[in-house]
């Protein structure tokens, strides 16, 4: 997962929830959190699915309609939507913005939304 970002990226949830950050700088630290976020058991993510690809007058920045999908112990299995505004410099993620649907992730966490 190293390779995937820049040295020098940073991951942003513009509605990020309680618990989770607004902004991750660094590849260090966005694969850090990525790594145990998936290595936790609640939730428990099996995967992505792409829905759509939106090409941008930006050539190096795409917009990706996805969802990510698993189960946790207060939602059973989950399906979580997301808009990902993605820019890659030299085939590595340099910027990536998650506009997570707030409401479904935090019935996932067991949170009252």
């Amino acid at each position: 997962m190293h390779r995937v970002y820049a040295a020098d990226a940073v991951h942003e949830f513009p509605f990020a929830y309680p618990g989770v950050p607004s902004r991750l700088e660094g590849r260090e630290e966005i694969v850090g959190w990525i790594a145990a976020g998936w290595a936790g058991d609640v939730p428990k993510f099996d995967g992505y699915r792409t829905l759509a690809l939106h090409t941008t007058a930006d050539p190096q920045t795409v917009v990706v309609e996805q969802e990510a999908f698993g189960t946790s112990i207060p939602a059973g299995d989950f399906t979580l939507p997301s808009i990902v505004v993605l820019t890659a410099r030299h085939g590595q993620i340099l910027r990536l913005r998650d506009y997570v649907d707030v409401r479904a992730a935090a019935a996932v966490l067991g949170h009252a939304g």
